[in-house]
């Protein structure tokens, strides 16, 4: 099992960074390829951020590519999602989730987080 923590989510004005934190738990971080989902009201889930067990590979959905930074440190047991930029379409619970093998950014993830909500004001 593991465990995945997210924090930092929050209220931001367009045009706004926050960065997301989640931190995991129960078996060896360095194994597992990381990313993070969202998913806004009457839309079905997207993931966004997607990065290689030793960080080394990143793929970024085309609707947050240049303004969103995936990032982990495997030392802190940590991934990171840095968004700047922000837009209100960007309002979603976003998650983390890690699994083993391959990165990708469908949903296909071993285990997920509790969700942490992010609202942008226009």
């Amino acid at each position: 099992q593991v465990q995945l923590v997210e924090s930092g989510g929050g209220l931001v004005q367009a045009g706004g960074s926050l960065r997301l934190s989640c931190a995991a738990s129960g078996r060896t971080f360095s194994n597992y390829a990381m990313g993070w989902c969202r998913q806004a009201p009457g839309k079905e889930r997207e993931c966004v951020a997607t990065i290689s067990q030793s960080g080394g590979v990143k793929y970024y959905a085309d609707s947050v590519k240049g303004r969103f930074t995936i990032s982990r440190d495997n030392a802190k047991n940590t991934v990171y999602l840095q968004m700047n930029s922000l837009k209100p379409e960007d309002t979603a619970v976003y998650w983390c989730a890690c699994r083993l093998g391959a990165i990708m950014l469908s949903p296909d993830y071993d285990y997920w987080g509790q969700g942490t909500q992010v609202t942008v004001s226009s």
